[in-house]
């Protein structure tokens, strides 16, 4: 791991994620035109496996080794997962959400596939300083990421676009033009981007001190050992954040909200 720093990493995560994501870039440029300055990252989050090779403490180690530190669990029943998120001790630096998939908790034929998948992974890959943003290490038929789509979107998505940020965050506290989730959601609309309404265009609230929504994932071509095919890819999110009690600002997640933003990529929506 040979970061110079969080923000050259940030940067390398930014770029990959818009090779599949343009409407992040065409977003980000809306909102910080409007704004008059540049938009601030609230959080990445990424998505994988909790098989020893790639669980969440293999990533995870890439954002300690530049001073990232472990600030809490959620679990996801429903959805068979289990994530952690991590902050940086400079509080201008976006902070991480990874979360993984419970494998044993699905088919056999659905383990076969994901174990086939993680097993042609180098042992030495992970521990190289691109990981986190090197996609998929693995030939996967378009037919087998079928058969995961049948059990979890998260798992398919997985399968089809390995390690790389799964969604960016506008932090809305940061907007200086902007004083509600609902006006940012508003422009959106009106430029023409599908928001996802699972659970509501707005999940959580100033109750449970944040409000998130978040965009539609993008459609793009990912290879599959049998063809392409143009499938959904990541998506960007918008948060707001609310102090609590003792004035504090909240740096947590709330789970039931962050099980709908999930569905951000999923096929069916």
């Amino acid at each position: 791991m040979k970061y110079q720093n969080a923000t050259q990493l940030f940067n390398k995560l930014w770029q990959n994620y818009l090779e599949v994501t343009p409407s992040a870039d065409k977003i980000h440029t809306i909102l910080g035109q409007q704004n008059g300055k540049d938009v601030i990252n609230d959080h990445i989050a990424l998505r994988t496996f909790n098989l020893d090779k790639i669980n969440v403490d293999k990533l995870a180690a890439h954002f300690e080794a530049v001073g990232y530190k472990a600030c809490g669990d959620y679990d996801f029943e429903a959805k068979k997962l289990k994530a952690k998120h991590f902050e940086h001790e400079n509080p201008e630096l976006p902070k991480v959400f990874i979360s993984e998939l419970l494998v044993e908790e699905f088919s056999e034929n659905a383990q076969r596939i994901i174990k086939d998948m993680v097993a042609q992974i180098d042992e030495d890959a992970i521990n190289k300083d691109n990981i986190l943003y090197s996609g998929t290490h693995w030939q996967v038929s378009h037919n087998d990421y079928q058969e995961l789509l049948k059990e979890s979107e998260y798992a398919a998505w997985v399968a089809a676009w390995g390690f790389r940020a799964n969604h960016f965050t506008v932090n809305i506290n940061q907007l200086e033009k902007f004083e509600s989730i609902e006006e940012v959601n508003k422009t959106l609309k009106d430029a023409g981007f599908e928001l996802n309404v699972s659970g509501g265009e707005i999940k959580g609230s100033p109750e449970v001190l944040l409000e998130q929504s978040s965009t539609m994932a993008d459609h793009a071509t990912a290879k599959f050992s049998d063809g392409e095919y143009k499938i959904p890819s990541c998506f960007y999110e918008f948060a707001r954040r609310y102090k609590d009690k003792k004035g504090e600002l909240y740096s947590g997640f709330v789970a039931a909200s962050a099980d709908k933003i999930f569905e951000s990529t999923n096929t069916t929506n």
